[in-house]
């Protein structure tokens, strides 16, 4: 399937649940940042990802923190070394795949928290104590 099939079949909601696993989160991102400038591609993802959450009856899945860590990690590596499609992007940054990839960046207990949700908040794997 093309990216542009890919989304599309995301967008229209005719990806069945089973097969939106993180690597199809991650292809859903390289393609909303293949297409729009940064803001614009995050907005698409967040929307389309609260939508999917909703059609699947869990609406509270969708992750802000979670989601536009992952868009600024791909986007920062987009810039640093342009590739020319999803499959040739994702072997050169297979690290993307693992799910405890924020767990550099971010604490546990931060990514768990109702915050983190709903809002953007910084990495803080490095700071000693959260502030209040």
């Amino acid at each position: 399937m093309s990216d542009a099939e890919f989304i599309l079949s995301f967008e229209e909601g005719r990806l069945p649940p089973e097969q939106f696993d993180h690597r199809a989160h991650l292809r859903a991102a390289f393609c909303y940042l293949s297409r729009h400038p940064f803001l614009e591609a995050c907005v698409a993802m967040r929307d389309g990802l609260q939508r999917f959450a909703a059609r699947i009856g869990k609406a509270g899945l969708y992750h802000e923190t979670i989601t536009v860590a992952f868009m600024s990690l791909m986007s920062e590596r987009m810039q640093r070394h342009p590739q020319a499609d999803w499959e040739t992007f994702i072997a050169r940054h297979s690290d993307l795949c693992e799910r405890d990839l924020l767990s550099r960046y971010y604490r546990s207990e931060t990514l768990a928290s109702p915050l983190s949700r709903v809002s953007f908040l910084m990495g803080d794997a490095c700071r000693k104590e959260v502030e209040a």
